[in-house]
């Protein structure tokens, strides 16, 4: 990101927190609104979309202890804090108008300055012998090697199954360079992926900087993670709760497993299948079934009569009586 960037836009202001907001508190304000102006939810929404970019922006820096630090530097010192000189040209008032107002149109090259203390007479003094800035070294703040390329932030959404097993996916940058992607199997929602020396090239010399890429997941309409676990609900008739039964499970990307439900199973009992979650290489998660009971919509007159003459056997008891007695302490 440029450094005009961030003193023009105020990251604070677009995801409505306070300056001394907590990384945590952060990542769930971020959550919210991603959930509210994320494309999926909005799909066509030119608007919800633009402000989905703004948001993630704001969060990929204040998210970053190190670019939040910077940040909060740039925006505290004012209007001197940072100049960058423009790659391309052709936009006035920079940093490059100082050294061309001095030495004319032709003496005019590409600077970085990051301020380091004293503002901008220190350039000007470094300039005229001050001894500050005026090393002829080169680097990030005039001395000392050359500077690095800047971070370039970036997102991408990619589908669970992706998340989930890993891939290697092709995304092209802002300048139409294709580049590959390694997904590492796992990956949460939400989560960075930093691509090393695939940012800005160096002004001069240095190293590039990297890609940070954030990752959206969209999600599945059958199973939903839980750290390295996979979660399924799986419907299970009254008949085959109470009597018990062995029935099939999906599961992600391969074969159904079968089952077993014991007797009296109740609504809400957790079926665990060893090593069917998420595999990575810190380990191997389960996929946890969740019974849930179904109870018939229609019955046919016989089969209430028999439902009500079954009822009748029952044993003569209340299973809200426990709940009722906690309730009242």
């Amino acid at each position: 990101m440029a450094s005009q960037d961030w003193f023009d836009k105020d990251f604070y202001k677009v995801l409505g927190v306070a300056k001394d907001i907590s990384p945590a508190e952060l990542k769930k304000v971020y959550r919210k609104l991603a959930r509210k102006y994320h494309p999926d939810s909005n799909p066509g929404d030119a608007t919800s979309e633009a402000k989905f970019k703004e948001i993630s922006e704001a969060h990929s820096v204040l998210s970053d202890p190190e670019q939040r630090k910077e940040y909060d530097q740039v925006r505290a010192m004012g209007s001197g804090a940072r100049f960058t000189a423009p790659h391309g040209g052709g936009q006035g008032g920079g940093f490059e108008d100082v050294f061309g107002g001095m030495f004319g149109d032709g003496a005019r090259q590409s600077y970085s300055f990051q301020q380091g203390g004293g503002g901008f007479d220190d350039v000007l003094g470094g300039i005229f012998g001050n001894g500050r800035f005026g090393s002829t070294s080169g680097g990030y703040r005039g001395y000392g090697g050359p500077s690095r390329g800047r971070d370039i932030v970036a997102t991408t959404t990619i589908d669970f199954v992706t998340a989930t097993k890993g891939d290697t996916i092709t995304l092209q940058t802002s300048d139409g360079r294709p580049i590959k992607v390694k997904i590492p199997a796992g990956v949460a929602d939400g989560q960075k992926i930093r691509l090393r020396g695939k940012g800005e090239s160096s002004p001069d010399g240095g190293e590039p900087g990297d890609i940070v890429l954030t990752v959206t997941v969209r999600k599945h309409p059958v199973f939903e993670r839980d750290g390295l676990n996979l979660r399924i609900t799986v419907p299970v008739t009254f008949t085959e709760a109470a009597l018990g039964a062995t029935i099939e499970v999906p599961t992600l990307g391969g074969d159904p497993v079968r089952l077993r439900v014991a007797p009296g199973t109740p609504s809400g009992r957790v079926l665990r299948v060893k090593g069917r979650g998420v595999v990575t290489a810190k380990g191997t998660g389960d996929l946890l079934a969740i019974v849930q009971i179904v109870v018939p919509s229609h019955l046919s007159k016989d089969a209430e009569e028999a439902l009500r003459e079954f009822a009748e056997k029952l044993p003569d008891e209340n299973p809200r009586d426990d709940l009722i007695a906690k309730a009242r302490g």
